[in-house]
């Protein structure tokens, strides 16, 4: 299943590859405190399709504490009720502290899925892909339907965000679209999650974005990029691409950067549940 097709009326991403940033490697690292980091269960979408407690087991005793979820044929929780779901997380020692959801423009869905993740202590409901046209337009209207989600959510002691790709790190019609969202949404409704690799792939500068936007973008998904020829790039373990993500990081958090969420979609030269391991211990080595 594709990540796009968790959004009601999703559309086919059509925008150019733009070469990434020249990032170098930093020799020092502020960055946050150990083990404030967890792994978006889409990484492991193939694992978690054929046996998602087995999945979820492994990724425990790899020493995994935090999970964001994606909504796929099993639902939110995989099969079981959300109360099963956290009772099972919580006798492997795992926390499911956030996760995509495909129901932004579908608000009576919603406020069922936000009363349920509200009742296990989940702390938001993100928004994956946005729906329509990448109009300006549509972006206010996407706007204006992310203000009531958050409202919902707010009623369930929780918050509502934003996980950007590409395509909103582009202007159009003079305006990046992400700005139309960042500046059209309350504050106290709605954060936004920096999927770091896809800022890159459009050619813009995570940390720029970060200065642009101060306590808005709370959680990252921190995802390295490789380059390929012909000007064709992927997702890779961390540490094999070239996203300088000591630096982006320890800057994130001086603006209100909480929480980092560990994604891999591509697996070249490895298998998933290789990387999720090899990730979680690269995560580690950014000690405070």
């Amino acid at each position: 299943m594709k990540r796009r097709e968790f959004i009601l009326n999703t559309s086919i991403m059509s925008a150019s590859i733009i070469a990434p940033l020249s990032i170098s490697a930093c020799s020092s690292y502020e960055g946050i405190p150990k083990n404030i980091f967890g792994v978006q269960l889409y990484s492991l979408r193939d694992e978690m399709t054929k046996n998602p407690k087995e999945t979820l087991t492994k990724l425990a005793s790899y020493g995994y504490k935090y999970i964001e979820g994606y909504e796929g044929n099993l639902g939110l929780f995989w099969g079981m009720t959300n109360l099963e779901f956290k009772q099972f997380l919580d006798d492997l020692g795992l926390t499911m502290i956030s996760s995509h959801c495909g129901d932004a423009n579908n608000l009576e869905s919603f406020k069922k899925k936000s009363a349920e993740a509200g009742e296990i202590g989940m702390k938001y409901l993100i928004c994956p892909w946005a729906d329509g046209e990448r109009t300006v337009d549509q972006f206010l209207i996407n706007a204006e339907i992310f203000n009531k989600c958050g409202e919902i959510s707010q009623q369930n002691g929780m918050k509502f965000a934003y996980h950007n790709h590409d395509y909103s790190f582009k202007k159009i019609e003079g305006e990046y679209l992400q700005d139309v969202l960042m500046n059209n949404t309350d504050k106290s409704l709605v954060d936004f999650e920096m999927d770091i690799y896809w800022v890159v792939a459009a050619g813009e500068d995570p940390i720029e974005w970060f200065n642009r936007h101060p306590d808005r973008f709370k959680y990252c998904h921190v995802k390295d990029y490789l380059s390929l020829p012909d000007n064709k790039f992927e997702s890779c373990t961390l540490g094999k691409g070239s996203i300088d993500f000591p630096t982006i990081l320890a800057h994130g958090k001086t603006k209100g950067l909480k929480t980092h969420i560990v994604e891999q979609e591509q697996y070249r030269y490895t298998s998933q549940l290789e990387s999720a391991k090899d990730n979680f211990n690269y995560m580690k080595s950014l000690k405070a």
